[in-house]
């Protein structure tokens, strides 16, 4: 009798780690120094010099980013922040945090599920501080655009870059702050960690002392001789960086221009692909938009079963997820905010399926992704499945 082989797992999101990963933290625990030290200094610098800006500031997490950015930047009680809803629930619970009222906003259109502008400017009152926009999978939006309505009301604006790692030209430039995220998942990853793109040196130095308990010297400082004493000046926290990370994020920065082409060349196979073979499924975003392609997020056609077409699609060995339940949606937003409808929001969240995207996949993975999905389709809709061209 003859078995048929288990196909492979097709991961939704996997790093790229290897030998230079290795050496890097090996490196760092013969130093005997693990705490944030030069190696996290170069990482903040290199980092600053890939995206066209004078320096970064290094922290443990995307969600302490943004913590800081708005303590730095006095964002708290009474102040109400414009923010999307389709994200991750930390883009909200940051501002929640602070003290500060989450204003949430629709997104343009299923084709750009972006913050829109319009609806943000209709939503901007006298309590508004501060704009928080967030590049949705990867695509970069236009932060001048955003930057000129921020100075029109004489707002805040800030990025939740947490997809945008090696975005350059606008992330980080014209913003007041920009929060990276380098999760297991993202497109650079230092297991957990963050950075924070700032303008201006008063603010870069403020945010260095909150994320620090706002002490005025640091361990290695004082370590080293270069003082014996501190003063706290701020009311801080502890969201540093130590330096395993810090050395894998030099390693990883070194290779994520190429991992982000190698993402963006995936992405341009997964639409030709799904143009050919299920032209029903709409892929956000025009080809030419800037990305740097972290996710694939795709809309399934009106009568699709996401649910069924999730499990067959488990069933053939193919992760896939959503990206994301709306942040207004979620019962502790509800309750504490009221009841609020986003109807483009919405009918995006109720029909996305991201499908999986990393450098360590191939071509003929995209094939049979897509040819999954073409299959699941067809078992949940009634019509017919068609063969994808390897």
């Amino acid at each position: 009798m003859t078995t048929l082989a288990t196909p492979p797992l097709i991961e939704l999101g996997a790093p790229v780690l290897g030998e230079p990963e290795k050496r890097a933290l090996a490196e760092v625990v013969d130093s005997g120094w693990l705490a944030m030290g030069e190696r996290v200094r170069s990482f903040e610098q290199a980092f600053a010099r890939m995206h066209g800006v004078e320096d970064a500031v290094a922290v443990s997490s995307a969600t302490a980013a943004l913590q800081v950015v708005l303590a730095t930047f006095g964002i708290g009680p009474g102040d109400e922040v414009l923010v999307p809803s389709l994200s991750f629930v930390a883009t909200a619970n940051v501002v929640v945090a602070a003290g500060a009222t989450p204003v949430f906003v629709d997104i343009e259109a299923p084709e750009r599920p972006h913050m829109s502008i319009e609806e943000a400017r209709a939503r901007i009152t006298s309590s508004t501080r501060a704009i928080l926009i967030m590049h949705y999978a990867g695509y970069t939006m236009d932060v001048p655009a955003w930057r000129r309505l921020a100075d029109e009301y004489g707002l805040f604006l800030f990025e939740d870059a947490a997809h945008a790692a090696g975005a350059t030209g606008a992330v980080g430039v014209y913003s007041d702050a920009a929060a990276f995220s380098f999760f297991a998942n993202k497109n650079l990853t230092t297991g957990e960690g963050g950075m924070v793109l700032v303008r201006g040196d008063a603010p870069r130095a403020r945010m260095r002392l909150m994320r620090a308990h706002g002490m005025t010297t640091g361990t290695l400082d004082r370590v080293h001789g270069r003082t014996t004493a501190y003063d706290v000046v701020e009311c801080g926290t502890n969201c540093r960086m130590d330096e395993l990370r810090g050395a894998l994020g030099l390693v990883q920065l070194q290779r994520l221009p190429e991992w982000n082409e190698c993402r963006r060349g995936l992405s341009t196979r997964y639409r030709e692909l799904l143009a050919e073979m299920l032209p029903e499924v709409l892929v956000p975003f025009d080809r030419p938009d800037p990305t740097v392609a972290h996710l694939f997020p795709v809309l399934l056609p009106p009568g699709a079963d996401r649910r069924s077409v999730v499990a067959a699609m488990t069933g053939s060995r193919v992760q896939t997820s959503v990206h994301y339940a709306p942040i207004h949606r979620f019962d502790f937003y509800r309750r504490r905010f009221g009841a609020l409808s986003l109807p483009r929001t919405e009918r995006f969240a109720d029909g996305e399926l991201t499908l999986p995207l990393h450098p360590r996949l191939t071509e003929a993975d995209v094939s049979r992704v897509v040819a999954t999905l073409a299959e699941a389709l067809g078992r949940t809709t009634g019509r017919p499945s068609r063969e994808v061209a390897s």
